[in-house]
């Protein structure tokens, strides 16, 4: 029986040629207009010389580094009206429009759970993604093993990442689960500003279309009728493999 994905993470990622991460303070992000005045902090914001971090209680989070810039949101449980990065990535970059922007990413991760039984989530990697081999039986434990696939689309690239990872109940045990992880890269124009600016605002208003594009090719191409049925717990840890 097939299963849809359920995405726990979204993130905007800019690359910058170089920034002074600095400028990244909650009364800056307030004082613009990037955020609402009433967005209270989940915790005190991170301020050095290398990078900054502001994190709001409603799991929006904002970083600055010499080289880029990061807007990430855990949506889980929220319905895409209610989705903010996009609406303050745009902000961010016209209200700092000196930025030398060189890049710009949209990416998801969401995860499916899988029974304990039979260790169904690490036979859909080596029993569905994989081919069986000598190769597997190596080392003194089971191996591990993480995929990426490269789509070229029309106007972007896909780097898929598969991975097998634990999900932490409160009582500290563990569900196997699958993670898929997205990233949709996007080449911006160099030479003008102005349009520089304009791919950048073009591509972070076009994310829902990035968005149905990684639920079709994981729900029509991964988790088939082939698959299994999977059930997923939202805002659960995630415990990756060492």
């Amino acid at each position: 029986m097939s299963q849809n994905l359920e995405i726990q993470e979204f993130v905007i990622a800019i690359a910058v040629k170089q920034q002074n991460p600095t400028v990244l303070t909650a009364d800056f992000l307030k004082y613009s207009g990037i955020v609402p005045n009433e967005w209270e902090l989940a915790r005190p914001p991170v301020l050095t010389n290398a990078g900054a971090q502001v994190v709001f209680q409603n799991g929006v989070s904002v970083i600055a580094e010499v080289n880029r810039v990061v807007f990430s949101e855990l949506i889980a449980t929220k319905e895409v009206k209610e989705v903010s990065i996009p609406a303050i990535a745009r902000k961010y970059i016209e209200t700092l429009t000196q930025v030398s922007y060189q890049a710009i990413s949209i990416n998801f991760r969401g995860y499916v759970l899988f029974d304990q039984t039979n260790n169904t989530s690490r036979n859909f990697i080596f029993g569905k993604l994989l081919k069986a081999g000598s190769w597997q039986e190596f080392g003194t434990s089971p191996v591990q093993a993480g995929l990426r696939f490269i789509y070229t689309l029309k106007e972007t690239q896909l780097f898929l990442d598969i991975n097998e990872v634990g999900l932490q109940l409160p009582d500290q045990s563990q569900l196997p689960a699958i993670l898929f992880s997205a990233n949709f890269s996007h080449p911006v124009a160099q030479d003008d500003t102005s349009q520089r600016l304009a791919n950048l605002v073009e591509v972070i208003g076009n994310w829902q279309r990035d968005l149905d594009t990684y639920k079709e090719v994981i729900n029509t191409k991964f988790l088939t009728s082939e698959s299994y049925q999977v059930n997923l717990a939202p805002n659960e840890p995630l415990i990756f493999p060492k």
